[in-house]
């Protein structure tokens, strides 16, 4: 679906009427970046010199931030124009830029202690914005080291990082994938590209072929990706290690300040809870008429497809009447994203892939979207759109120092959305067939990002405490340890595959260490915050909305708190998976 129609495009003039605005914002940002390296050794000096850096950093911020979504959303749109891919070129040379340049600011801040900077902000109260900045700051004291050590662990930052390119290289570039054949003869090349089209097919014998090619491939090449991963969990270790952590995850959780009970209590408490998974799985078995059930009989649809599609202005108005609970205030904001260009909506041959938003302070938010008129595409809309939301008010309710939201907290606003279009999408189906379907793709998104990444979330914490206790990450380690967690959480009537084994080889987030956990607590959260709004309504409303216009102003752990959740409790895992009993009983009375 394709449509080239001005009004289903972006309208980036709101950012700059004309490209030449945009250069000459790039050269006032290089002399911005200039000014604050003229006062390297002077910033603590003096309260005014301390207000005139920060305040100095804030504006480059803003004009950096501007510059960036402009380059990049104009890139994103036609990736293979020249002048846009200069633009982002332009853009992300000059990122690095001012990072080498101001990597000297956060050493220098902390030569203040509590007690100076408290004096300070007597002396000039417009430092109180900076408050919450600081207390996080003197928090990662102990963790920051001279200037010249953190110049040399920027340098490592960057080797470090070439495990996740090479790892990019080889499974993207270098390895070829081969062909396999369904039932029907027809040939399909067993690769990640089209993973998600064979799991999901109808055609058992593809599946199982496809499976089996695919990850039969990364074991053909283990010893590598093992030695890569490995490489990357070292110097995890080392990092964490040499900034004086008692371990990679901690340091890691440390960042965003999440303590790592929450962590402990997400497995714990899945863990305990896994029959639930089981039932559930038992269940598709029975539904698919399997003697046996693998792991490439997960994703098929166990309630066939109603055929239908939505135009763009029908998933509009489902998103509007789904969120309405919200308040008319939050639904007049969607309504102005909707008719005032704030959406890039449909496929384009030379644009990029996937959904995103995206904000520059001050300005409204962005949001790429490749709508295709399936189901899956309006709750697509409903997601990012949380996202918008959440930049909007953030942005509108808070100095930019505070504007910026964690990812612990970023999913769940989008998630929320998507939360409210279901039950929305229960209440008002109109028939059996399309409640069972709606219901199935319920469970199956419940099973794929509380369950499946609580196991990985479970698996990485494994590896790297190895590697701190000085074990040696071996293929045969990874492999058992990743077939044994499919045991526990999918049962004994599960069966596990020899490739299944390998595929936390396939795992790119493995590479961003301790990252997928927080796909688990954001749906977790989600849920909770939406079945509090649907049983409560106003007091549940009220706390939500706040949380939206808080970004990044407290700890995420606290934030949460605003909109009634409780991340180190069980609580919110519980509600989660609740919800998937609940669905998954309410499905077995339909079929």
């Amino acid at each position: 679906m394709e449509n080239k129609e001005e009004k289903y495009t972006w309208d980036l003039t709101h950012l700059y009427s004309k490209t030449e605005d945009w250069y000459k914002d790039v050269e006032e940002t290089k002399k911005l970046a200039q000014t604050i390296v003229n006062l390297k050794g002077k910033v603590t000096q003096s309260a005014k010199n301390l207000l005139d850096t920060l305040t100095l950093n804030d504006e480059l911020g803003i004009k950096f931030s501007k510059i960036y979504v402009y380059a990049k959303t104009s890139f994103d749109q036609d990736m293979k124009n020249a002048q846009t891919k200069e633009l982002f070129e332009i853009a992300d040379a000059l990122s690095t830029k001012i990072q080498d340049q101001l990597a000297f600011l956060e050493p220098e801040l902390l030569k203040l202690d509590e007690t100076k900077y408290k004096k300070f902000v007597k002396i000039q109260p417009k430092l109180e914005i900076y408050n919450h900045m600081f207390e996080k700051l003197f928090k990662k004291k102990p963790h920051i080291l001279s200037a010249d050590k953190e110049e040399i662990l920027s340098k490592m930052n960057s080797l470090g990082n070439t495990f996740e390119k090479v790892y990019d290289d080889i499974t993207v570039n270098d390895i070829e994938y081969p062909e396999v054949k369904g039932s029907d003869g027809k040939t399909i090349i067993a690769n990640n590209t089209n993973y998600h089209r064979a799991l999901v097919s109808q055609d058992r014998t593809l599946r199982k072929n496809f499976f089996k090619a695919l990850l039969g491939t990364y074991g053909k090449y283990i010893n590598t990706l093992t030695s890569i991963y490995y490489g990357s969990v070292k110097h995890d270790v080392f990092l964490a290690k040499t900034r004086n952590y008692k371990s990679a995850r901690q340091m890691a959780l440390h960042n965003n300040f999440i303590p790592e009970e929450v962590y402990d209590n997400l497995i714990k408490t899945v863990r305990e809870n896994a029959g639930v998974l089981q039932d559930y799985i038992a269940f598709r078995k029975k539904v698919l008429n399997l003697d046996t059930i693998h792991f490439y009989d997960l994703f098929v649809p166990i309630v066939k497809g109603v055929d239908k599609t939505y135009t763009y202005e029908e998933a509009q108005e489902l998103v509007l009447e789904a969120t309405s609970v919200l308040g008319s205030d939050y639904t007049d904001v969607l309504k102005e994203a909707f008719n005032n260009r704030w959406i890039d909506v449909f496929p384009g041959k030379n644009k990029v892939s996937g959904a995103y938003a995206i904000e520059a302070y001050g300005e409204h938010p962005y949001s790429l979207l490749n709508f295709n008129g399936t189901l899956n595409d309006v709750f697509t809309i409903a997601h990012e759109l949380g996202h918008v939301m959440h930049s909007y008010y953030s942005s509108k309710h808070q100095p930019f120092v505070n504007s910026d939201y964690t990812i612990f907290t970023a999913e769940v606003a989008s998630t929320v959305n998507e939360q409210l279009l279901f039950n929305h999408l229960i209440k008002n189906s109109s028939t059996k067939e399309e409640k069972a379907l709606l219901l199935s793709d319920h469970l199956d998104n419940i099973r794929s990002t509380l369950y499946r990444q609580t196991l990985f979330a479970d698996f990485e914490s494994q590896t790297h405490q190895m590697v701190e206790e000085e074990k040696p990450l071996l293929p045969d380690t990874l492999n058992n340890l990743h077939a044994e967690l499919y045991r526990i959480y999918h049962g004994e009537d599960f069966v596990i595959d020899q490739e299944l084994s390998y595929e936390w080889a396939r795992i790119p987030h493995f590479y961003r260490a301790f990252y997928v956990y927080q796909y688990a607590t954001g749906i977790s959260a989600a849920i909770s915050i939406a079945d509090k709004i649907l049983a409560e309504g106003e007091p549940a409303v009220k706390r939500y909305r706040e949380f939206l216009t808080k970004g990044g102003s407290d700890y995420s752990i606290n934030l949460l708190k605003i909109a009634g959740v409780d991340m180190t409790s069980p609580e919110p895992i519980l509600d989660a998976i609740g919800n998937f009993k609940e669905t998954l009983e309410e499905l077995k009375r339909l079929l």
